[in-house]
């Protein structure tokens, strides 16, 4: 089985994090009958009208949503149709559920985006095949989108993707007042590891690096990026300073402890990292670019202190206070 096959069989699994299904129908019946049938392999969610429904993808969007065709008020049609034209739901796929299936109706549903029709009364079987079947699609879909925003050699999401995100959740920051974190990692004598070991011990030094950040963070909202050659960025939405900073601690920890995963590679024993990292805490005025010079700064003070330091600072709107 290869990577994707490996990645999107995992998505699937119940064991991690059962995909969220929507069941949208204003009738009773037919809604207990679907709930029976997936209740065992998905998370499941209920609307009992086109409004309700709209609402419920919005604030938590599903992976897949069964949408009832006629429903008093918005019908099926109406909301498949609000649904393709938001880019934050496009994506979901719509299966309609309808007792009154023709072709015209079919090719209409279709037209408006619509991925499949079963009908009623539904058969179990056909149901759940249905339903897996689009949601293996889906799963493959997102994960080739994500691979474009991957770095080749480290495994972790690129520069790109960390642009995207840090301007998505400091917008975010500003609405809500919520504070936003960021880590910058910096590893120690790269320059020399590569000239004495090769570029490719380097590389594989750097992918281990990688590993261990990530292995840090437990929240889906965090990310560790590969910023710039040796250089690695950790977003951090809704950490506070005490926070972030044992999270750093975390980190660093965990690359000096490659050594002793690797006891047959002396010169893992010695590596380190020096760590810059920001808190912008109760929507601190200024701009992203202003955020990134922060951080860039106090790590650029942890490398002046020694290899394996760690300075950091709070952004709160007035001037910066800066601790050791």
């Amino acid at each position: 089985m290869n990577a994707a096959a490996t990645h999107t069989a995992a998505l699937l699994d119940s064991t991690h994090g059962k995909p969220k299904v929507l069941v949208v129908d204003d009738q009773p019946l037919p809604m207990e009958l679907l709930v029976q049938t997936l209740c065992d392999d998905y998370q499941l969610y209920m609307a009992t009208s086109g409004e309700q429904a709209l609402a419920l993808c919005r604030s938590d969007p599903p992976d897949l949503v069964l949408l009832d065709v006629l429903m008093p008020g918005m019908d099926g049609f109406s909301v498949c149709k609000a649904l393709k034209a938001n880019p934050a739901t496009a994506a979901i796929p719509v299966i309609f559920v309808t007792a009154r299936a023709d072709p015209g109706q079919e090719t209409h549903g279709l037209s408006l985006g619509a991925v499949d029709f079963i009908a009623k009364p539904i058969n179990p079987v056909v149901v759940r095949a249905r339903v897996h079947t689009h949601l293996t699609l889906k799963f493959q879909a997102d994960m080739l989108k994500k691979l474009v925003l991957l770095d080749g050699l480290s495994g972790v999401f690129n520069r790109r993707y960390f642009d995207q995100q840090l301007a998505s959740e400091w917008g975010r920051s500003t609405r809500s007042g919520l504070p936003l974190s960021l880590i910058l990692v910096d590893v120690d004598h790269f320059s020399a590891y590569n000239a004495r070991y090769g570029h490719q011990a380097g590389d594989d030094y750097l992918r281990l690096i990688a590993v261990a950040l990530k292995g840090v963070l437990r929240r889906p909202a965090d990310l560790v990026a590969r910023f710039a050659g040796e250089e690695f960025a950790c977003l951090l939405p809704d950490t506070s300073p005490a926070d972030v900073r044992k999270l750093a601690n975390d980190m660093a920890q965990r690359v000096r402890d490659l050594g002793k995963l690797q006891p047959g590679h002396t010169a893992l024993q010695h590596i380190t990292v020096s760590i810059g990292l920001v808190t912008r805490t109760h929507a601190a005025a200024g701009q992203v670019d202003g955020f990134l010079q922060e951080v860039s700064a106090q790590l650029a003070l942890a490398k002046a202190s020694g290899p394996g330091q760690i300075r950091s600072t709070v952004m709160q709107g007035t001037p910066a206070a800066t601790a050791a």
